[in-house]
């Protein structure tokens, strides 16, 4: 069973407006995490392989003699070099599955948030989400409930979407304000009592 227009558009403004929260860039991170650990185990094992070998060799260059043991240290040179070579075709794979992971869980998430909201409120404009009691609004304002095409005397789909957002986002801004730290009042500095220079100036004047 279908679940009823209203409810699925409340879900879907729901899910568009958590994306925002939390933001796209977050949840690129947790699910390209997710996809490099089912597809990508292997170039990123081998990615760290070369790294640890490239320090392990330079250490070791570092501490043979480039005059006392040249066969030895040109060796090491052309596996370091070798290696290098080979981590950096690794990173460019990983980089260029990274960008087309990118392109399609983008495209997949404006399809599940915006895309979805527009192809619900245009396929069911005709049909009204609620209908409102008779008499319960002046004729301008049923009508403006009613646009574009659903049924006089209820509300369309376009308008039930807007008002789902509005009032998730005036939701949002009242957690926000109930959440948000109370600034510690600042206390006032008072003036200290000119005590000395009054005394001062009653003995000047007994004098």
């Amino acid at each position: 069973m279908a679940p009823p227009l209203g409810l699925l558009i409340f879900a879907v403004v729901l899910l568009t407006q958590v994306v925002g929260w939390v933001g796209k860039t977050v949840l690129l991170e947790l699910a390209f995490s997710l996809y490099t650990s089912l597809f990508l185990g292997g170039p990123y094992a081998k990615q760290r392989a070369l790294r640890r070998q490239v320090l392990e060799d330079k250490a070791e260059l570092g501490r043979t003699s480039a005059q006392d043991e040249f066969a030895k240290w040109a060796k090491i040179q052309r596996r370091i070099e070798q290696s290098a070579a080979d981590l950096e075709k690794i990173n460019a794979t990983i980089a260029s599955s990274r960008s087309s992971f990118a392109t399609k869980f983008n495209t997949l998430l404006w399809l599940l948030t915006t895309g979805a909201q527009f192809v619900l409120v245009w396929w069911y404009r005709r049909q009204p989400v609620f209908y409102l009691p008779s008499g319960w609004a002046p004729a301008p304002v049923a009508y403006m409930l009613k646009w574009p095409s659903a049924p006089r005397g209820s509300v369309s789909s376009g308008v039930w979407c807007a008002v789902c957002k509005r009032v998730i986002t005036t939701a949002e801004e009242i957690v926000k304000d109930l959440l948000a730290p109370v600034p510690a009042p600042h206390a006032v500095p008072v003036p200290a009592k000119p005590t000395a220079k009054v005394e001062g100036l009653e003995h000047e004047k007994l004098d």
